[in-house]
């Protein structure tokens, strides 16, 4: 188990959001930082933290702009993702992503499109894939991929025989807890369970507010789930030194 630090930029901006209520009319922020995108990618850079993420939530000139900063300011260091299809993988691939983040683009229809993830396989080499998987669980305890800025409920339902099924298709998965990403309130047990039975790394990530979170993950992980954490982070407004938060995870 290891700490996957983060980047999540909108309008050019690095934030933290609450999860869920991305849209084209706006969204919640809990944070906008002061610093550029290169700043966050450099400290991770000098801290020797790989396997991060960029998120682009929106398609804005802007946005692309600060990503493509942050890449080139941590090169092989962290992974993208925001609107990735087979048209633009491989330039971000040539700007230093290590890997690229894809989740709409894999589903029509609410269900997994294999052609377009072959094409991605083609192109980039499975190894390079990372699944973003990022969910809402339901009343009756089911864990649906949500795509689209989270917006969209598909038809696929997220279990340890749709993690080996795609587990094929590329070299890791990425899991927003979407019904708790951004509040601080603690983590998705459940969720944090099931993705344990991942045949290939996952980084989970979604309500962390506390080092017991960590811990919790852990243990129900089986040490085997990585983590993200965005608002709780003092680096994004939060409350939990970084400091202290790279000393208990590395």
């Amino acid at each position: 188990m290891k700490f996957r630090p983060c980047i999540d930029i909108h309008n050019g901006k690095v934030k933290q959001i609450v999860g869920g209520t991305l849209s084209d009319d706006g969204v919640k922020e809990n944070f906008v930082s002061s610093k550029d995108s290169s700043y966050y990618a450099e400290l991770f850079k000098k801290d020797k933290l790989t396997g991060g993420h960029i998120i682009m939530l929106d398609r804005s000139p802007e946005t692309k702009e600060a990503a493509l900063s942050a890449l080139k300011a941590y090169p092989s260091g962290m992974q993208i993702g925001g609107g990735i299809n087979d048209t633009n993988c491989l330039e971000y691939l040539e700007a230093g992503a290590s890997h690229i983040i894809v989740t709409s683009y894999i589903f029509s229809d609410g269900k997994i499109n294999q052609e377009n993830l072959n094409k991605l396989c083609s192109l980039c080499g499975k190894g390079r894939i990372v699944l973003d998987l990022s969910c809402k669980g339901t009343p009756d305890g089911k864990y649906i991929i949500a795509t689209d800025r989270w917006q969209k409920l598909t038809d696929t339902e997220l279990t340890p025989a749709v993690l080996e099924e795609l587990s094929s298709k590329c070299g890791e998965f990425l899991v927003h807890a979407v019904n708790a990403e951004g509040l601080k309130a603690g983590i998705d047990p459940t969720l944090v369970k099931l993705l344990s039975h991942s045949p290939l790394p996952v980084t989970y990530a979604g309500g962390i507010g506390k080092m017991s979170d960590i811990s919790e993950i852990e243990t129900l992980g089986k040490g085997k789930v990585d983590f993200t954490v965005g608002s709780a982070l003092d680096l994004f407004g939060g409350y939990l030194p970084y400091e202290e938060f790279l000393e208990f995870c590395l």
